[in-house]
């Protein structure tokens, strides 16, 4: 059994290939919930949602979040009532975050509402949050201290980054049965994900750092040629003092990290990254076609291979 740390679109695409090279019944896929809001009276989970949309092929293809061909008349009758639609949704989106919130109001916990609506849209694969408790992604800014969603949408990234923390994570337990499950991983991956605002909430969760240490754990790096492929990594490693490069990445999972895979534009920082006793794979990571996502896939499972 795998298990993957996850949040956002580059985490979804290269999940969507790994699904077609191993059972998705033997993965499992802890997935970022600090990103959560409520708008509108709804509770949304955005790193979930994509995940899950992904996996059940119903992801919009262009963006990689949100439903392919879904419509927003929704939306648009809340801005004729005066609302700021600063968070798109999508009218068949509005429907999971209707079930949703409806679920939890019954008091049923954020992991079991995430795998009815997995099973309901066929999802084979155990999609986990990271936390049944709530956490709240804080970027504190030149601005103020803003959400996260405020900070990356409606702001769309401009204020100037100062620090990030996470509020309510000293309360966050992982969901019932998660550590005991990750304790018999073979291995675990690190998805190519943000890895100060999608990555750290989880290793931040109770429990599951000291288990990380002793497992086998392969990472893909978000960052090529000193950019993020998507959103705001470069800007908030910049806030806490990380290398925006392959190497910082490498750095900041160095205690627990066992390998990382790099892209070939990278292919400089191989041997800087293996000083810090981490070994680097250098290869495409750039997902542009399932074919993409399929190969990384492979070359990750066959490096994870060699740690066992």
């Amino acid at each position: 059994m795998i298990v993957a740390l996850a949040g956002g679109v580059g985490a979804a695409r290269f999940l969507e290939g790994l699904i077609h090279v191993i059972d998705p019944k033997d993965l499992t896929v802890i997935v970022n919930t600090a990103d959560d809001l409520y708008l509108y009276g709804l509770y949304i989970s955005p790193d979930l949602d994509t995940i899950m949309y992904n996996l059940a092929g119903i992801a919009n293809k262009s963006t990689g979040w949100g439903i392919q061909d879904d419509t927003f008349h929704c939306l648009e009758m809340l801005e004729r009532y005066g609302n700021e639609p600063w968070f798109k949704l999508g009218d068949k989106d509005f429907a999971t975050h209707i079930l949703r919130t409806h679920l939890l109001r019954r008091g049923i916990p954020l992991s079991e509402v995430t795998r009815l609506l997995c099973s309901l849209l066929g999802v084979e694969v155990n999609v986990v949050p990271m936390t049944n408790n709530k956490v709240s992604t804080r970027v504190v800014t030149e601005q103020g201290i803003l959400d996260f969603q405020d900070y990356f949408v409606r702001q769309q990234e401009t204020a100037v980054v100062r620090d990030v923390y996470f509020e309510g994570i000293e309360n966050a337990v992982p969901p019932e049965g998660l550590l005991e499950l990750l304790k018999s991983a073979n291995g675990v991956i690190i998805c190519p994900s943000n890895p100060i605002v999608s990555i750290q909430p989880i290793l931040k969760v109770s429990g599951i750092l000291p288990i990380l240490k002793e497992l086998p754990v392969i990472g893909i790096s978000p960052i090529v040629g000193g950019s993020p492929i998507k959103g705001p990594a470069d800007k908030l490693m910049r806030a806490f003092k990380i290398e925006v490069s392959a190497y910082g990445v490498a750095r900041y999972y160095a205690t627990f990290l066992n390998t990382l895979i790099i892209d070939t534009v990278d292919a400089n920082l191989q041997s800087q990254i293996e000083e810090l006793e981490i070994h680097a794979v250098v290869t495409n990571t750039l997902m542009r076609t399932l074919e993409d996502k399929i190969a990384l896939a492979k070359i990750t499972l066959r490096e994870l291979d060699k740690i066992l």
